[in-house]
């Protein structure tokens, strides 16, 4: 039997070893983003069930001691995996994902939702829309993405009494969603893979699919 494959073909650029590989399971719905070790190891393991996307690198084993040839693995951009497909499927229709700022700013495309500007990270805040100290909640449905000038403009009140204009109506992501405001340097093909399994309301259609089309020039 031959080894895990653990060695980079030399024709795979250093850099694409940082590229995020899409696993899904085997109904194609996506569960998470994985390394390329985690990858090569399903391939291994034997617990890939098919792939898609574009091929992202070549990685070369053991000497198989009967045959002897190299073991290669080609991994792609999106993996499916065997698993217990009907109950992640019933898991997901109720899941409501972890709030956190990072997918937060992600899924207001980094934009004070009060003055429409794009800031980078650590100028953004967290806004509750109707303030914790109104009875408001921590919750998805709750807060946006705000500049910490408007933030503080904003205070302990909600945006009528303050003034200000709301330019989207926040939501709490889907569990494809949520995969997606995850995601590092989301390739075309995952973002149009990731896209078919929003839903038809997600307001998040229209600013992927021009992110697509940018990529794909």
């Amino acid at each position: 039997m031959s080894t895990p494959p653990n060695n980079i073909s030399a024709n795979t650029p250093v850099n694409i070893l940082g590229q995020q590989v899409l696993r899904t399971d085997a109904s194609g719905m996506p569960l998470e983003w994985i390394g390329y070790q985690d990858a090569v190891r399903l391939y291994h393991l034997d617990q890939v069930a098919y792939t898609c996307g574009t091929p992202l690198y070549e990685i070369h084993g053991g000497i198989n001691a009967i045959t002897g040839r190299q073991s290669i693995v080609e991994v792609n951009s999106i993996i499916a995996t065997h698993g217990n497909t009907r109950a992640l499927q019933k898991a997901r229709a109720h899941y409501t994902p972890p709030l956190n700022n990072p997918a937060l700013f992600a899924r207001d495309g980094h934009l004070c939702l009060y003055c429409g500007s794009r800031f980078q990270t650590r100028f953004l805040s967290r806004d509750h829309v109707t303030p914790l100290s109104r009875k408001g909640q921590d919750n998805w449905s709750n807060v946006v993405t705000a500049c910490k000038r408007c933030n503080n403009h904003k205070a302990g009140r909600t945006p009528e009494q303050a003034g200000m204009e709301l330019l989207a109506i926040p939501f709490a992501p889907t569990h494809a969603e949520y995969v997606y405001l995850q995601g590092k340097r989301v390739l075309a093909d995952q973002m149009q893979f990731l896209l078919a399994h929003f839903p038809r309301t997600s307001p998040l259609h229209d600013r992927l699919a021009n992110e697509v089309k940018s990529l794909n020039k």
